[in-house]
């Protein structure tokens, strides 16, 4: 697989680092001199110094037979003429673009270029942390567009002792695990749920409240 990640700073190094010990072909595109030297004498991938958004320079990069585009300058009108040139002029199949103004990954979205925001990840893992202490684990998966949760459930939870036929969730809500001492079920309906469960919960974003508030009685 063959990665090109065009932007600067110490996410540039790590996700290079990450990419290539993955075995992937890694190209690092950074408009700074002095940064390609050091991560040229740091890391085991090619590195192009020069402007991302430059169709010459994403040629010579090798954007015709990249695999995936990571776009994460420090502006995002940036990020985003790199994904459309490579997904446009160069038929790159994947791209995405590091949106940093949250508002904007809905704009990327619209024209046609999967964005992420590391705002709206952290603020989300935060805000569930504080709010539910069951919650152990919350990754965002899909560009923030699912959620996946890992929730241990507590004694007094109000769907301990409660099949999961009887257990009305949101729409777009699915228990897709239960590890109960260790053991993991892939639950049907007349699984029931008991306290010190182990719960991994998949929901979409507009919904992850309640049931969230459902399993854990969080807000009674």
């Amino acid at each position: 697989m063959r990665v090109i990640i065009v932007g600067g700073g110490k996410a540039l190094y790590f996700l290079g680092r990450n990419f290539a010990s993955k075995g992937y072909e890694v190209v690092i595109v950074n408009k700074d001199p002095e940064e390609c030297r050091r991560l040229s004498r740091e890391l085991t991938v090619e590195v192009i110094c020069g402007d991302g958004g430059n169709e010459h320079i994403l040629a010579q990069a090798g954007a015709r037979r990249a695999d995936a585009v990571l776009a994460i300058a420090p502006r995002d009108q940036d990020n985003l003429v790199i994904c459309q040139l490579a997904s446009f002029q160069f038929g790159v199949p994947r791209t995405v673009a590091l949106a940093n103004d949250p508002d904007n990954v809905e704009v990327f979205e619209q024209l046609g270029v999967s964005a992420f925001s590391t705002t709206n990840i952290v603020g989300s893992l935060i805000e569930q942390r504080a709010a539910l202490e069951e919650i152990t684990n919350l990754l965002p998966v899909g560009e923030g567009r699912v959620n996946v949760t890992e929730i241990v459930l507590s004694e007094d939870a109000p769907v301990a002792g409660r099949q999961l036929k009887d257990i009305v969730l949101p729409e777009n809500t699915l228990v897709a695990v239960v590890i109960r001492d260790g053991k993991p079920i892939v639950p049907r309906g007349d699984n029931d749920l008991q306290g010190r469960d182990t719960v991994v919960l998949i929901t979409l974003p507009e919904n992850h409240g309640a049931a969230l508030k459902i399993i854990t009685g969080e807000g009674r």
